[in-house]
């Protein structure tokens, strides 16, 4: 909110420092990105700030090592084929918890998105458990149904806010028109919805492409994810070439995310919403 041009002094003093701390927090968290990307680039044998030079070195052992590029497949493997199962099953969630009228839907929206808000050593554990049971501990099957787990309740909350500023009479126009209401629904209304799937998409494949704590219980050797490397990259060896891992991530993450609200931006001008 802007602030208003005769606005008392205690409303300005709040106003600033209401901005100033937002500013401290935002320099918090940029200030690890600051100092890891540069380090990716360092001419130094070892892990320095500040670098003394420029080199791509430590890419090239990274790409050199046969463990980091079978560990970078695995998750973009694991991330695409999470990032499809997820998009499908929450879309399909999303509607039906738009468009149903039916008992207990609170109920069900509660246990969709749960597994945001538990805590993911709990999920693991349980996952662990479970999977010892059927054989699905350190298989690619596995670790996909787990990450889904994990993804999907993102893709059901972006999707459903899409559908929710989805003017539904355009749809009510083409079913009165003679379409049956599943060409209604591919024909008008998936178009409008369609960037608020895609992002639900890419937030799922960027949760399965950075999530660690899941696949250390459940990840062997053949299907060891890349942040998976990274952790013990740091806890058994400094291995340089994780800054050059890390450097990938962070662009990874900052294109997927970029990506995302560009997809935002066009799915409200297509619902007519000014930004």
């Amino acid at each position: 909110m802007a602030l208003q041009p005769y606005a008392s002094k205690p409303d300005r003093v709040w106003y600033y420092a209401f901005r100033i701390y937002c500013a401290l927090v935002f320099l918090f968290l940029i200030i690890p990105v600051l100092i890891v990307v540069p380090m990716g680039f360092s001419s130094s044998r070892y892990l320095t700030f500040p670098p003394p030079g420029f080199s791509l070195q430590y890419f090239e052992e990274f790409l050199n090592e046969p463990k980091w590029v079978l560990a970078i497949r695995s998750s973009f493997a694991i991330g695409l084929t999470t990032m499809v199962c997820a998009t499908v099953i929450g879309t399909m969630a999303a509607v039906g918890l738009v468009r149903g009228k039916f008992r207990g839907k609170a109920v069900l929206t509660t246990f969709l998105i749960s597994p945001m808000v538990i805590p993911l050593i709990i999920t693991a554990v349980g996952l662990y458990f479970l999977y010892s049971q059927i054989g699905l501990v350190e298989t690619f099957p596995g670790m996909v149904m787990a990450h889904t787990v994990l993804a999907t309740p993102f893709v059901v909350i972006v999707v459903s806010a899409t559908l929710h500023g989805f003017d539904r009479s355009l749809e009510l126009a083409a079913v009165s028109l003679g379409a049956s209401p599943v060409k209604a629904f591919i024909k008008v209304t998936l178009p409008v919805i369609a960037p608020g799937i895609v992002s639900g998409a890419l937030f799922a494949f960027i949760i399965s492409f950075d999530e660690v704590v899941v696949a250390l219980f459940l990840s062997g050797m053949e299907y060891r994810t890349l942040p998976v490397k990274m952790f013990e990259g740091i806890r058994y060896e400094v291995d340089p070439a994780i800054a050059a891992v890390a450097t990938l991530v962070i662009f990874i993450a900052v294109l997927v995310l970029t990506t995302a609200e560009l997809l935002r931006r066009r799915g409200e001008r297509l619902r007519g919403i000014k930004p």
